[in-house]
């Protein structure tokens, strides 16, 4: 993608507040590419470690961490706990709760 794409996603990135998550397709839509989550995953996938964004308060829709059972899968569980977020049963985050913006996960 282009670099206007990765510094706009990059920018929302950084914004999603501590204690809150958001999904690829509102990162995307908030970066001003609506329909580009697939490119926010691979975008993500590919953060070099020392740029320290704060890469896993983004989520699956429905609030599912990508490729559960996953050793990359269970470090963005043990992250996300550690920012005060809560999983569900089946690993999914409450996006009703913890849905950054707000104003997108509204129910």
């Amino acid at each position: 993608m282009a670099p206007e794409f990765e510094h706009a996603v990059l920018r929302a990135l950084r914004d999603i507040p501590p204690g809150m998550v958001s999904t690829y397709g509102t990162l995307a839509a908030l970066a001003g590419y609506p329909r580009h989550a697939r490119h926010v995953g691979a975008l993500l996938g590919r953060l070099p470690a020392e740029l320290a964004l704060p890469w896993f308060r983004v989520v699956g829709s429905g609030g599912r961490i990508a490729r559960p059972g996953s050793e990359g899968a269970d470090y963005q569980r043990l992250l996300l706990l550690q920012d005060g977020i809560e999983l569900d049963g089946k690993g999914r985050v409450d996006l009703f709760r913890y849905g950054w913006p707000p104003a997108y996960f509204l129910r």
